[in-house]
């Protein structure tokens, strides 16, 4: 097969990966094409996690024309047992020739072993095919498996002078539809999505997904005073277990006992400077097997987030307008006195939507 058509068919495997996005955690993004004679014979992804990986849905589909076929899958098939027992083995039955991966498998009861079994068997490997792409999608795998906290993103939509809202608060809306709905589809990738206090008191948010087929990352409120009004949207969503209120040991108890009787979660943690840490935050979401999580605002906890070095990718949005000096500003004092200790962003790319356009890297 030529380095073009591989790359053809990777490209395949990633499109279907993405269809598993939000649903697989704690498990990684995989999607699967088996190929015979240049042609498609079956595909497949993983779907959640408990379900099929990419590579049995595909071999499922394909059954005995699976035999001779060469297998495409963005990450390397696992070789040991979880949920589900080694993909590898069912490789080797369904008598696939080749086995072409994006990458491999970051998790160290993985990494390189289910390469290793498949080559034993004497099927042929090629690793490495668009493995910048394939790293990508599941980089927030890559941090959970090693570091077993979740990818922290930071999200912020501002003024080309770096302003989220008037001096009256006013916010709505800074930036255009376009880039209103990525950040919908974005919501509906991540496991959870976190504001601060002040966001969910001026704004009253939903922070739910609106795209069709779409579902509803968790949704968080670091909250050190319990400041949130009992009446806030936030915990009259569907599903409202998934909204998590995130408060300090002084909050008032029938508060929280309120909260909780319309079947949201109160979490408590000790706070510092007057807020809610990340850390300890991060290391209970971990637990619970969440990978990818977006931080949405306002600029306390932006800040906060940035202080604790705890952001891997910042996503910033911005429109062509001037708010002003009297406007809010996206961030607050880093506390940088000197050029050279900036935060400096690798990676940066640049995207535009409609007259918006949105700034990405990773720190």
């Amino acid at each position: 097969m030529s380095k073009d058509l591989d790359e053809q068919y990777m490209r395949l495997a990633l499109r279907l990966a993405l269809r598993g996005a939000g649903r697989t955690s704690p498990n990684p993004m995989v999607g699967a094409v088996l190929v015979h004679h240049r042609k498609i014979i079956a595909t497949g992804y993983h779907r959640r996690a408990g379900e099929d990986h990419a590579e049995i849905a595909a071999l499922k589909r394909a059954g005995e024309k699976a035999r001779g076929a060469t297998l495409y899958l963005n990450l390397e098939p696992c070789d040991h047992h979880g949920r589900t027992p080694p993909c590898t083995l069912s490789v080797i039955r369904a008598g696939v020739r080749k086995v072409v991966a994006g990458m491999v498998d970051p998790n160290p009861q993985v990494r390189g072993r289910g390469i290793r079994r498949l080559r034993r068997a004497g099927i042929e490997i090629r690793v490495g095919v668009l493995e910048a792409e394939c790293r990508t999608i599941n980089e927030a795998f890559g941090k959970y498996i090693n570091r077993r906290i979740p990818f922290v993103i930071l999200k912020l939509a501002a003024s080309l002078d770096g302003r989220i809202a008037t001096a009256t608060g006013d916010s709505h809306w800074i930036t255009e539809v376009g880039s209103r709905k990525y950040v919908h589809r974005l919501r509906n990738q991540v496991d959870a999505l976190i504001v601060g206090a002040g966001t969910a008191v001026a704004d009253d948010p939903q922070l739910t997904c609106r795209i069709p087929g779409g579902r509803n990352p968790m949704r968080m409120v670091l909250d050190a005073r319990l400041r949130i009004p009992v009446t806030a949207r936030l915990f009259h969503q569907r599903e409202p277990e998934k909204t998590i209120v995130v408060t300090g040991p002084r909050a008032p108890l029938k508060k929280i006992q309120t909260i909780r009787s319309l079947g949201s979660q109160v979490w408590s943690f000790q706070t510092r400077e007057g807020g809610i840490p990340f850390a300890p935050v991060l290391k209970k979401l971990g637990r619970m097997g969440l990978l990818s999580i977006m931080i949405e605002g306002g600029a306390v906890t932006a800040t906060r987030a940035l202080r604790e070095r705890v952001v891997d990718k910042v996503l910033f949005f911005y429109a062509p307008k001037l708010i002003g000096g009297d406007g809010k500003p996206m961030l607050e004092s880093l506390n940088i006195k000197k050029m050279r200790f900036c935060r400096q962003l690798k990676n940066v790319t640049i995207q535009r939507f409609g007259k918006d356009f949105l700034v990405s890297g990773y720190l």
